[in-house]
């Protein structure tokens, strides 16, 4: 079978929110760089290194049976030529239960490999609820 080639880093992240909603497995690994530096911090969790590591949790989240929908808000985008970050808010709905109260906050990063572009990092934790009359930061921004 072909390696899945992500021609952006923008098409590495579609894919790996669409695996994440889908609680594809197979999808979610495509979008993986193999390698022992890869690093995953889920929301509350201990830091995951390595490719095994990483791709074990998201298998044991994935049978887990809960299904998320994600909209991507607050995107900042800092990119060069062969790594790229990605820096959102995940507001997330809960199959059967509806809108988590607070979105999470993630920083993606994709490294470019060969033809095209994998994940190195995800990194979620809760977002910090704003104070009252705090404005909400800037919807988007790239950074070059």
């Amino acid at each position: 079978m072909a390696e899945k080639i992500f021609p952006t880093p923008e098409d590495a992240e579609a894919a790996f929110y669409e695996a994440l909603e889908h609680g594809d497995y197979d999808a979610m690994a495509a979008v993986w760089a193999d390698d022992e530096e890869v690093v995953c911090v889920h929301p509350g969790g201990a830091r995951l290194r390595g490719t095994e590591a990483v791709l074990t949790q998201w298998k044991r989240i994935f049978e887990g049976g809960q299904r998320l929908r994600v909209r991507l808000s607050h995107q900042v985008i800092v990119s060069g030529m062969m790594v790229t970050m990605h820096s959102v808010y995940e507001n997330l709905t809960i199959e059967g239960e509806g809108p988590a109260p607070n979105p999470v906050v993630a920083t993606n990063v994709y490294l470019r490999v060969g033809p095209g572009w994998r994940m190195v990092a995800h990194h979620a934790s809760p977002a910090p609820v704003p104070e009252r009359g705090e404005s909400a930061p800037p919807d988007t921004a790239t950074l070059h």
